[in-house]
């Protein structure tokens, strides 16, 4: 479990390390046990008043890409010297008039034993076309249930951090005996 102050580190690691121009904001740091995702925000193109929402939608991702052309050298130095500290590798994304893309992230192996019935719901979402194979119907349960429980997950997260801090502070936390 990765506790907040250690995802308060890595993002200020992060604010302190990233180039003051690479970004307008840094909107997120996200941390677990294999990746950091930072998410900056950059600036929307300019376009002529009246422009159609498909020329916005062109300009926008062609932004995305000359950004991630452009920064990509010095953002993988970042993620090198990341990797090396934090263990875990860095993948990145930008927030652009109102649009998220991410450029790259790892997609981690879960392995899990399921029972005839949760494997009979995995199946009809297959079945359905919501998903091509058990593990991608898997992962949209996973968006699903993290989409309408993210209050409950938050305060679980947070009950976490305090066993955590709790944990720390006991007597097998010093290993030197009186």
């Amino acid at each position: 479990m990765i506790t907040q102050e250690q995802r308060d580190a890595i993002r200020g690691w992060f604010a302190g390390r990233l180039p003051d121009d690479l970004f307008e904001e840094l909107v997120e740091v996200t941390v677990d046990r294999e990746e950091v995702t930072v998410i900056g925000r950059i600036p929307g193109p300019r376009l002529a008043d009246g422009a159609s929402d498909a020329e916005r939608e062109a300009a926008v991702q062609g932004r995305i890409q000359e950004f991630r052309e452009r920064t990509r050298e010095g953002r993988m130095d970042v993620a090198r010297e990341a990797e090396h500290q934090f263990r875990r590798k860095v993948s990145w994304g930008v927030e652009c008039a109102g649009q998220r893309a991410l450029f790259t992230h790892v997609a981690a192996p879960v392995m899990t034993r399921l029972r005839q019935t949760e494997r009979e719901v995995l199946d009809t979402l297959i079945a359905g076309g919501v998903a091509r194979s058990r593990s991608e119907a898997l992962a949209w349960c996973v968006r699903l249930v993290q989409r309408h429980t993210d209050d409950w997950l938050t305060e679980l997260r947070e009950s976490l951090e305090h066993v955590e801090r709790v944990r720390s502070q006991g007597p097998d936390a010093d290993n030197s005996t009186p």
